[in-house]
């Protein structure tokens, strides 16, 4: 975390990554996009990886093959992530949208240095997963955030951020508002899928587990407020 950044900005790059539900909720949708251009404002680069559980899950079609189910869950977020695109630049924001295999006449695929461009000047939008089935958007989210050299990994989630044991059956449950990766490995707290994990874990990137329904969040985070649980 660089010590050059000016007060009240914890972060200056950061990788969003938003589940496909918050596309079923217009409310919702509306927030994301009122705090990414509120980042953008304040001169934050930001990446955002879409979900696409709203539409498909590969991984809940028990009736596909799995890798089918998966190639059709990456479309899925490809959808979302035309939404997203759509309603940034209807508010006048910069937007780009790049997706892990290019789909000809829709959106452009991904690479490296395209996105390390796009991403210092416009609110870049990643779709499609990794582009390989049986990996999940944990995954892509953590393996964009490395390759752009993110600051942190900010994981939008239903709930508060990491707890000791899942606060919906068990009331004693107690919020981490910080910890370290061995710590969440140890007492083998759901942060992200394993794969993910590994991988922040490994290039030191902060994983920062929020719920995303809570008014201001994103700004809040990037402002060093004590919001969900910050892994490092």
């Amino acid at each position: 975390m660089s010590s050059r950044l000016p007060p009240g900005r914890r972060y200056k790059r950061v990788l969003l990554k938003v589940s496909g539900e918050i596309f079923a909720r217009p409310e919702h949708t509306r927030s994301v996009v009122d705090q990414l251009a509120a980042l953008r404002r304040r001169r934050i680069e930001v990446a955002v990886v879409t979900g696409g559980g709203n539409i498909l899950r590969g991984r809940d079609t028990s009736d596909m093959d799995r890798a089918t189910a998966d190639r059709a869950g990456m479309l899925a977020t490809v959808i979302n992530g035309m939404r997203l695109t759509d309603l940034l630049r209807r508010r006048r924001l910069r937007a780009t949208h790049l997706t892990a295999r290019a789909i000809e006449g829709f959106v452009p695929g991904y690479d490296v240095e395209s996105a390390r461009r796009a991403v210092a000047e416009s609110i870049l939008v990643l779709s499609g997963g990794t582009g390989n089935p049986f990996f999940s958007t944990d995954s892509a989210a953590a393996l964009r955030a490395v390759e752009l050299g993110c600051n942190a990994l900010l994981k939008g989630t239903n709930v508060a951020g990491v707890y000791s044991a899942d606060p919906k059956k068990d009331p004693a449950a107690r919020l981490y508002r910080r910890l370290d990766y061995r710590q969440a490995l140890s007492e083998q707290l759901k942060v992200m899928d394993l794969t993910a994990f590994a991988l922040c874990m490994e290039h030191r990137v902060p994983i920062v587990v929020f719920d995303l329904d809570q008014p201001g969040a994103i700004i809040g985070i990037i402002e060093g407020k004590p919001i969900g649980s910050c892994v490092c």
